[in-house]
């Protein structure tokens, strides 16, 4: 099964990590339970942004470096501009993770 840790550097993905590994420090849990909480997360955000998340947004900028690696693209972004429905954001700089979500069911 292919696992990745896209959502574990979010602000609740290190919260959620800092937590368990408190717990496993302090004899609440074992590593191996710990190990399943964060695949179970990792699914999780995965399911809810497929089902939940409705926007479609466009994104223009100056393509500083990309990369492809283990079926995952890397852009780094600058001067990008985000635009919605609701309207549009500039960011100095941007880095956009993306993957292929067919391979966390595999």
């Amino acid at each position: 099964m292919a696992t990745f840790e896209l959502y574990r550097k979010s602000t609740i993905g290190s919260c959620l990590t800092e937590t368990l590994d408190d717990m496993v420090t302090s004899g609440i849990i074992t590593p191996q339970y710990a190990f399943q909480v964060l695949i179970q997360f990792d699914k999780s955000m995965t399911e809810a942004l497929e089902s939940e998340v409705k926007s479609k947004v466009s994104i223009k900028g100056h393509l500083h470096t990309y990369r492809f690696c283990d079926n995952v693209w890397t852009f780094i972004l600058h001067n990008a501009q985000f635009k919605t429905e609701e309207g549009q954001e500039i960011f100095k700089s941007c880095k956009i993770v993306a993957c292929d979500s067919d391979l966390l069911t595999q």
